[in-house]
């Protein structure tokens, strides 16, 4: 069987590699991982290299003596109502610093201990080809070196883009020279691959080649909402995850909500509101402003296990679609989530003509609305079926749904690996 190396940060990939390496050996592939970090939730059959090392941010907060697991805002004494803005004065300094001294990113020391131990890995073992995923993009300087060293195919795989990242944080002068080291570092690789069909065109572009392929994020097949959970037996509307004020937050939602109970349209006494995530004190104003802390609660960070379980009992999943014409590209993880809890999808905010959109038409896993008219138009239809039968019925596509698993994504991984076998 074929060997291939995977050259990642199993801490910031997860699930995408995780759920590639599960699959990846059905198609004559046997991955093997080099990260600093693994996670728990890890299969125990794949074969990890953990090369940890004290990444700069670490290594600045071990010389201040603060905790390592906690961010910079957290331990900092910073007046209360700077803490409270959105964007408060201590991540403008903080992102200054790292402006300079991030460069490329905060996982650059990790290179020279990870190119000594994918040396080793190289004596010991037949490697056949590279698979270099980030964030970090110092994965992909790593395979870098690695190909020219030991001439195999390389596969630099970007869940986000570098520099045409639409959260792209740094100056102008930043980007410069950060352009000039992503054109001349994944210059060397065989393909690129990335989660939409809209981003591979950037890259297409930026990087002027035409291998550049779409392999979108999925879902596990043998973690999937079958047989079904009970449901909640109120018209539960449930989101799990993370927000962004004015990018990717339920202010559509709300609006949406409060006037149908305003109209009488929707009985508030039915309705259950439930946010699984980080406690945001400005999502608390805004539950508060729209008169619905008596239905909704932020329940703040959960395991894992117990987030998918609120997901698949819920009656409606809440999805926060990025608000950004420049984000239409953006598969949120959460995503593919929803579509293994088989549970319907409402989908708020967005550009109106996005991949989330196109999913959810594809797969019939929910409904897309990018204005409060439409949010309204949905929460009804799906409260008046809750009325009539007591609960909400999932309409998707088995089959278009199955095409967005692990098992269909390392089937497309392992076609291109097929394609540059035995190419430096």
């Amino acid at each position: 069987m074929r060997k291939v190396l995977i050259i990642t940060d199993l801490s910031q990939v997860s699930p995408r590699i995780p759920g590639l390496a599960k699959y990846l050996i059905e198609f004559n592939w046997k991955p093997i991982i080099l990260t600093n970090n693994v996670p728990e939730s890890l299969e125990p059959t794949i074969k990890i290299i953990k090369i940890p090392y004290l990444n700069i941010v670490a290594s600045f907060k071990k010389k201040l003596g603060l905790d390592l697991n906690k961010k910079f805002q957290e331990q900092i004494r910073i007046p209360l109502f700077l803490r409270k803005q959105k964007k408060s004065i201590a991540d403008r300094c903080i992102n200054f610093v790292k402006e300079i001294v991030l460069y490329p990113d905060e996982a650059r020391n990790w290179m020279p201990y990870a190119i000594e131990a994918a040396d080793n890995i190289f004596k010991k073992e037949k490697i056949d080809a590279i698979i270099s995923s980030s964030s970090p993009v110092t994965a992909h300087i790593i395979s870098k070196e690695l190909k020219e060293k030991y001439k195999v195919p390389w596969i630099a795989d970007l869940r986000d883009l570098w520099i045409q990242n639409c959260d792209y944080q740094y100056s102008r002068i930043r980007k410069f020279f950060e352009k000039k080291l992503e054109l001349k570092t994944l210059k060397e690789a065989n393909a690129l691959v990335t989660v939409s069909s809209i981003w591979a065109d950037e890259l297409k572009k930026l990087h002027k080649r035409d291998t550049v392929y779409t392999i979108t994020n999925g879902f596990d097949p043998d973690i999937t909402n079958i047989p079904p959970f009970p449901l909640t037996k109120k018209f539960s509307i449930t989101y799990t995850g993370t927000y962004y004020s004015g990018k990717r937050d339920p202010l559509k939602f709300f609006i949406a909500i409060k006037d149908l109970f305003s109209r009488g349209e929707v009985n508030v006494d039915d309705v259950e509101i439930r946010f699984y995530g980080p406690r945001e004190y400005w999502i608390t104003k805004e539950i508060e402003k729209y008169q619905l802390s008596n239905i909704t609660n932020q329940y703040g960070m959960v395991p894992k296990d117990l987030a998918l379980q609120k997901q698949r009992e819920s009656q409606i999943l809440l999805f926060l679609n990025w608000e950004d014409k420049k984000e239409k590209g953006v598969y949120a993880g959460k995503i593919f989530e929803y579509l293994a809890a088989r549970r319907p999808i409402l989908s708020v905010g967005g550009s109106g003509e996005d991949v989330i959109k196109e999913l959810l038409f594809q797969t019939k896993a929910g409904v897309y609305g990018d204005t409060v008219e439409t949010i309204k138009n949905h929460l009804k239809k799906f409260y008046l079926e809750f009325k009539q039968k007591g609960k909400v019925d999932f309409k998707g596509d088995e089959s278009k749904i199955n095409t967005y698993n692990y098992r269909e994504m390392a089937k497309k991984f392992a076609k291109i690996l097929n394609r540059y076998e035995g190419k430096s």
